[in-house]
């Protein structure tokens, strides 16, 4: 995982609960769970602006970015990689549509 959730560092350093939390932030336990897992896929700006509200902190005291140490391949590079290498066949049979 490229982020890395530091949630329960940040209540362990207020001495809060996972519980208080939810009820400071209007969210259930098992959502915020599964942020404080590391199992969220996405989290909402509202939602990240409530839990830094109620530990007083900023986005990047909650979410850290932790290198793959280059093992995945950005989706961006990987797309103009695989178009440069097709073009090549698509003109090929561009040719012999237009013969």
């Amino acid at each position: 995982m490229a982020i890395a959730v530091k949630l329960d560092d940040l209540l362990h350093d207020r001495r809060m609960t996972l519980t208080e939390l939810a009820e400071r932030v209007g969210m259930t336990l098992a959502n915020l769970s599964i942020l404080k897992t590391g199992k969220a896929r996405a989290i909402r700006f509202s939602t990240l602006d409530a839990i830094c509200d109620a530990l007083s902190c900023q986005p990047g005291d909650i979410l850290q970015f932790e290198s793959d140490q280059g093992n995945r391949e950005r989706p961006a590079a990987a797309s103009k990689r695989s178009t440069a290498d097709e073009r090549p066949a698509e003109r090929e049979s561009t040719k012999e549509i237009f013969k």
